[in-house]
């Protein structure tokens, strides 16, 4: 839905690319986990290099930070720097950690052209993070990506959101079911889906195409020229997500094909879902975090000391 005022004069539409290159009040966070994913893929680097990329950004750090604290990694004993968080947290599990980290800074706002309370487009992403997670991990596809795509599917959304804020404030859009959702709105008022824009943000933000091409085609898999297989993970995983928020897994003729395309079937899917679940489950303990009086936090200029819940408020609400 939209209001008639903000549909653009045929022809006038303009392209995902510019859309990004407007925006300047988005986080560049996310730079950090390509650059993350390169130092973690070569055998050579140290933990030293990984630390000190993940302390170029405070926000990040302060979110490892609070994950190294959580009751699942603490066992009552606090850390007080990246370093010992990162050491703590361990090499295997710090790339998803700083993805969940720079995911928040990107999609923790509220999104007024779709009528989304902050928190809520973070934690859909979340959940299709785990589901992509475990449909990669079933199909032995790299699961770093298969989560990083899941988990940032919906950035397009955040970029739409941020340029009708400062261009077309009238501009409103109404969620539709799966499979399209809002993608044949945004393509009548804007000549592009969120999809689409979510693609230009990640290469603009140096992505990989393997993890912005399937964001691109999450609304249609099939016709990805490269890296269908992720997309179609990633159309899949959305499937799950709804079935984790609503109860009910559906799953159309066009799915079933996807499914088949995979060597999948409605049960082994049921039982993913089941998979997903218990995962979920599982994060809660991670994101839970005790609250000392005071925290210092280690950053490239100097320390800062952070009184209460300001460093170690749960994460729990994101989840519930």
């Amino acid at each position: 839905m939209r209001s008639e005022h903000s549909i653009p004069p045929r022809g006038t539409f303009l392209q995902p690319d510019e859309v990004v290159r407007q925006l300047r009040h988005l986080p560049a966070a996310a730079r950090v986990l390509p650059r993350l994913k390169k130092l973690l893929s070569d055998g050579n680097s140290s933990m030293h290099e990984v630390v000190e990329m993940i302390r170029l950004d405070p926000g990040i750090a302060a979110r490892v930070l609070q994950m190294g604290n959580s009751i699942y990694y603490s066992r009552g004993l606090h850390c007080y720097t990246v370093d010992e968080a990162v050491d703590r947290v361990g090499y295997n599990q710090i790339y998803e950690l700083v993805a969940n980290a720079v995911a928040s800074q990107v999609l923790v706002r509220p999104l007024t052209a779709y009528g989304v309370e902050a928190d809520e487009l973070w934690r859909m992403s979340v959940v299709c993070a785990l589901a992509a997670e475990t449909l990669a991990r079933h199909l032995r596809l790299e699961r770093d990506i298969a989560y990083t795509v899941g988990l940032l599917h919906g950035v397009g959304l955040v970029a739409i959101d941020e340029w009708a804020f400062r261009r077309q404030p009238g501009l409103r859009f109404a969620a539709g079911p799966l499979p399209l959702e809002t993608s044949e709105a945004e393509r009548a008022a804007l000549g592009f889906h969120n999809g689409e824009a979510g693609a230009a943000l990640l290469h603009h933000w140096e992505f990989s195409p393997v993890m912005s091409e399937p964001i691109r085609w999450q609304y249609h898999p099939r016709g990805a020229a490269s890296h269908q297989k992720f997309a179609t993970v990633l159309h899949l995983a959305k499937r799950l997500r709804s079935a984790v928020c609503t109860g009910a897994l559906e799953i159309s003729k066009t799915e079933a094909g996807l499914l088949d395309s995979l060597g999948l079937d409605g049960a082994i899917f049921e039982h993913l879902l089941e998979k997903v679940q218990a995962q979920l489950q599982s994060v809660r303990s991670l994101l839970e975090t005790p609250s000392p009086d005071r925290a210092v936090l280690d950053f490239p200029n100097g320390e800062r000391t952070i009184e209460g819940s300001g460093v170690t408020r749960t994460l729990m609400d994101r989840y519930a």
